[in-house]
């Protein structure tokens, strides 16, 4: 994917659910992954021609595992001029250690997110942004479906009153391959996630559902994203 149509992706996304205004203050939340980094070199180029002006700021929170390196991503940022923030905690090691958790991705978001959240509030930003894109709502209205028997997925604009802050999904409509391949094309630093359940969780049960689901009836992942557009929001 060239970056003209990562930009055609975003922007549709942030005008179809007005995800910015002028004045915006935006932090990215970059956990080192390809997603992430991609939503950042994306909304850095949608400021230099949309018409309504913001900013960005990029926060990483490093869960504290100890093997992970953001040099790469810290020269990645100097270079789109975007301020960036490293946010040291001891997620891991409460999570793993400490509670033992059997199931700790829970856990885990919670206190990822709560850690942006203070970072985002401390920078003086009023938005955050989330690498979401349109496999992980697919996925994620799966999970509802079979682990909590509801038709769900998080919304493209969610707004956490308790922090006065904001969540957009400006990547909802790009596909996870084109991500990939836009990862690939531009050579985006990636730090890979150290987390010892990465690939073991339900969520990559239910990606492997969808491929298949798929492969034996082509295009019903384009259908299930339009269910989820016209049942959801």
């Amino acid at each position: 994917m060239k970056a003209q149509k990562l930009f055609s992706y975003v922007r549709k996304a942030v005008e179809d659910y007005q995800m910015i205004q002028g004045g915006d203050k935006i932090a990215v939340g970059i956990s080192g992954g390809k997603d992430s980094l991609t939503l950042l070199y994306a909304l850095n180029g949608l400021k230099r021609f949309y018409p309504a002006a913001f900013d960005i700021v990029a926060i990483t929170v490093d869960l504290g595992f100890g093997i992970q390196d953001f040099e790469k991503i810290k020269e990645f940022c100097s270079a789109l001029h975007v301020e960036y923030h490293i946010i040291k905690t001891d997620i891991a090691d409460i999570v793993f250690e400490s509670r033992k958790e059997t199931s700790p991705c829970s856990l885990c978001a919670k206190m990822r997110k709560g850690s942006l959240n203070e970072k985002a509030k401390e920078l003086g930003c009023n938005k955050i942004a989330y690498a979401h894109h349109k496999d992980d709502m697919i996925e994620t209205m799966f999970l509802s479906l079979i682990y909590e028997g509801r038709f769900h997925c998080f919304s493209p604009v969610t707004y956490l009153d308790r922090m006065d802050l904001t969540v957009i999904r400006p990547l909802m409509y790009a596909p996870e391959m084109d991500v990939i391949g836009f990862s690939n094309k531009y050579e985006l630093p990636i730090a890979k996630n150290p987390c010892p359940v990465d690939g073991h969780t339900k969520r990559e049960y239910v990606k492997k559902l969808v491929r298949q689901l798929n492969e034996e009836n082509p295009g019903c992942k384009e259908r299930f994203f339009r269910a989820l557009l016209n049942g959801s929001f």
